[in-house]
């Protein structure tokens, strides 16, 4: 039920979200050239490794996050237009439009066992965790929060953290963690 509320609810918006997709891509090939999009190795269902595509909102070379943004990039993470590409991903099976984020693949190595359940599920455009803190919580409370959708998870929750999921892009919180980056990277916390 949960793959075709997905194929249905992306499908039925394509009209609108396409053409954004292909003025976003336009703006950022205007503002910061190529490439136009932001490629990463990331863990989905199972922990299975696939190609994380994003609209680019950085410059590449050396600084924090926040000094490296371009202002389009604060303007496309602030509206989350950086991951309309993500709904190619939702449509061919590997996101889902709810479930934790997905992570880089280098991080799984660091999850605890409990951590890890996070992946027993297909990966989010938007998530639990995401309504309730994003990027302004720590880690561990992410993971938290994550575990907890897993063991939760249903139609009438996903209708929950989509209907939020509008409300936190248009009040623009929880974004940036701190005056310096988006959100550090996870060090880990795997069982000893």
């Amino acid at each position: 039920m949960k793959r075709l509320m997905d194929i249905a609810l992306v499908a039925l918006t394509s009209p609108l979200w396409v053409p954004l997709m292909v003025l976003v891509a336009v703006v950022v090939a205007i503002s910061m050239g190529r490439p136009l999009f932001f490629v990463q190795d990331r863990a989905g269902l199972n922990g299975k490794v696939f190609r994380f595509l994003k609209f680019r909102t950085m410059n590449s070379g050396e600084g924090t996050d926040l000094e490296r943004m371009t202002r389009t990039g604060r303007i496309l993470r602030a509206t989350s237009l950086d991951e309309l590409p993500q709904l190619l991903h939702v449509l061919s099976g590997k996101m889902s439009l709810v479930g934790p984020r997905p992570l880089p693949a280098v991080y799984l190595p660091r999850y605890s066992s409990e951590q890890m359940r996070r992946h027993e599920v297909r990966p989010g455009l938007t998530g639990w965790a995401q309504i309730n803190g994003r990027n302004a919580i720590s880690w561990e409370d992410k993971f938290r929060l994550d575990v907890w959708y897993v063991e939760n998870r249903s139609l009438w929750l996903d209708i929950r953290i989509l209907a939020a999921t509008v409300l936190k892009v248009l009040a623009r919180s929880g974004i940036n963690r701190s005056a310096d980056e988006t959100m550090g990277k996870f060090l880990g916390s795997a069982d000893v």
